[in-house]
């Protein structure tokens, strides 16, 4: 992560994504398939399995990629094998959509997995992170599934919402997104476009009031303000 400045002069702190470039290998089709879809390769491959390998030379692609990932499409209009698709893909302020795999913490206690609160510091003490008691010795006997205990923590499939490209560099496919994107410094994560375009923050902040008090003065009875 770091931060870029917009035209309004306000710091924003965004995450640099490398988003490309990326080819259409294969399109999926309702006749042949049963659902529509664009499949991308990321990556050139250093060393692929024959299986892949043929899977590439069937589909007349010029590389074998690392990654491959299919995007579900209404349309396939304007798609075709062999396509490059880069960072330019998507406009300035667009809303996206950033999925990844969070990073693994490994095995952690329900003090540091669930901010359990801790127990007493000093005055001989001897649970100071332990979870307590969390089920009954008489009816039940045993404790319920689904309580929050210690165990693996991280390393998760997390979709992050909401977020907005601020700077695209079409000729190093490079985007600055707003906010943090999951996943540890340099892991693969899927950016997804939602065509919606936002407006710069500060605008948003300024116009709020005036919108909020247009509709108190149209709700309001005539004659009184």
């Amino acid at each position: 992560m770091t931060h870029i400045y917009n035209e309004l002069g306000l710091m924003e702190p965004v995450t640099v994504v490398e988003a490309g470039p990326c080819y259409v290998v294969n399109l999926r089709t309702k006749e042949k398939n049963g659902y529509q879809a664009v499949q991308l390769g990321f990556v050139k491959a250093k060393k692929t399995n024959k299986a892949m390998e043929g899977y590439y030379k069937k589909q007349g692609a010029k590389e074998n990629f690392r990654y491959l990932k299919e995007f579900r499409k209404d349309k396939l209009d304007g798609y075709s094998v062999g396509q490059e698709i880069k960072a330019d893909a998507f406009k300035m302020n667009e809303m996206v959509f950033v999925t990844g795999t969070s990073i693994g913490k490994g095995f952690q206690g329900p003090v540091k997995r669930y901010h359990f609160n801790r127990h007493p510091m000093s005055h001989g003490s001897k649970s100071h992170r332990m979870p307590g008691s969390s089920g009954s010795g008489t009816f039940m006997s045993h404790v319920l599934k689904g309580k929050r205990r210690a165990g693996h923590m991280g390393s998760d499939t997390v979709t992050a919402k909401g977020l907005v490209v601020l700077f695209i560099d079409a000729s190093k496919n490079i985007l600055a997104i707003r906010g943090a994107v999951p996943g540890p410094k340099g892991s693969i994560v899927t950016v997804k476009g939602t065509g919606i375009i936002t407006k710069p923050r500060m605008k948003r902040i300024a116009q709020a009031p005036l919108e909020k008090a247009a509709k108190i003065a149209a709700a309001a009875p005539s004659g009184k303000k």
